[in-house]
Parts: structure tokens; sequence; C-alpha cells
């Protein structure tokens, strides 16, 4: 563990979790093999450099129009391109998403845990809404996730507290009922706005200097140490 829960849980008073609302990429699902993969292929096709997989823990996170731009070559990223490879890239991932996807070591354990103790579980995602849709049905068949919520037109995205607070809304519940679990400093960013108390997953694809900044109230270095904070 990589902070004494007991003295989070003394410092922070918050209210009965009732809800785990969870970041899908680099918190559920290890995701990164086949995002770079499928946006190297994309990128070769248009005869651009591709990047080393672990680049792509910086350039993913903020949506696919964001991954497609950081990408990109710096003087290729008009408007007319941007649009074209985005749209290349929908095509490409969508062929390969599930090659090399699986959820995180001790995630299925934890899953079981907190539907075992009547936690309701959601997702948050600035994945494509149908991508996150799909890719929790199939990955993560097994359990019930009261709302699943990817990137919509109607729904700003992360850290905009707006989907964090539909889901809660939804659910009927307070935000502060919600741990926020996510990997990213937009995660903890999205958790504080929302009222909801940020968690960060250290084995994702940020580091935890990130998550701090990002107003993280606790680490966690294995998904069974969120049972810890309930």
């Amino acid at each position: 563990m990589c902070l004494d829960l007991h003295k989070i849980l003394q410092r922070h008073k918050i209210m009965k979790t009732r809800a785990v609302l969870f970041d899908l990429d680099g918190t559920l699902l290890d995701t990164i093999d086949d995002l770079a993969d499928s946006m190297n292929a994309t990128l070769q096709k248009y005869g651009y450099p591709p990047h080393p997989v672990p680049d792509y823990k910086y350039f993913v996170g903020d949506g696919l129009a964001n991954l497609v731009l950081r990408t990109l070559p710096e003087d290729h990223r008009d408007e007319e391109t941007l649009n074209r490879v985005i749209a290349a890239e929908r095509e490409e991932y969508g062929r390969g998403w599930a090659n090399k996807t699986r959820p995180y070591d001790g995630v299925p354990t934890l899953l079981d845990a907190l539907e075992e103790q009547k936690i309701a579980m959601c997702v948050l995602s600035n994945k494509p809404d149908d991508f996150t849709r799909q890719m929790v049905q199939a990955l993560l068949p097994k359990w019930r996730f009261a709302v699943v919520r990817g990137e919509r037109k109607d729904t700003p995205r992360k850290p905009d507290p707006t989907g964090a607070r539909r889901i809660a809304s939804e659910l009927g519940l307070p935000e502060a009922a919600f741990l926020y679990v996510g990997d990213t400093g937009t995660d903890m960013r999205t958790a504080v706005a929302s009222g909801m108390f940020p968690v960060g997953a250290l084995w994702g694809f940020r580091p935890q200097e990130e998550l701090v900044e990002g107003g993280a109230k606790a680490l966690i270095e294995q998904p069974a140490d969120l049972l810890g904070l309930l």
C-alpha cells in the first residue's frame, strides 16, 4: 500500500461509499498495446512515423481526437489531415481493440468483492462511447455495471465533471458517496470537480506525481487495495 489508508480516512471524512466510478483505459483494462498498434498502423498508412509503445501512455487519456493530434507530426496537424486520420484510426482500432487488451491482474477479484458488498459500479471514459460499451461488454461480461459512459457529443470530456455528475444523478446518489478510481491527472481533476473521492491507480499509465498533482487523496498499488477505502 502506498499510503496509510487509515490516516487518509481520518483526514478526509467521506460519506459511506455506495458506488465506485472507474476510468477504463489504464484502470480496469490494459489497452496500451492495442492503442499503440492501431495508431502506428494508421500513421504508417499515411506515411507518418510511428511511436514507441511507452509514449502512448502520455498520448492517450483525453479522447480519440487528442490521441491523433499528439501522434501526428507538428506540421501535419491541419483540420483536413486530422479529420482524415481520426476516421482511419477509428476503423483501424475497431478491427484490433481486443487483440491484446485484457483486465489488469486483480481487477476481476476486486469487482467480485464490490458486487458482494453491493457497491454500485460505473465506468466513465474519454474513449468514444461505442468502443467503451463494446469493451466493457466483451472483456468484463461477468459483472453488472450500473452505468457505462464514454465520450459523447452531449457530454464534455473529462476533466469536465458533467459526465460524473450525470452518472451520480442516474443512480440517485450524492457525488460524495462515490470513490472515483483513475490512473491520470485528468481523472483526479474530474473527481475533485465533481465532488467524488479521488483514488489514484498506480498500476496504470501515469506516475504517482501526476496523480497527486491532480488531487488524488489516496493512491493504491493494486486493485484489492481499494477495498480498504470502503
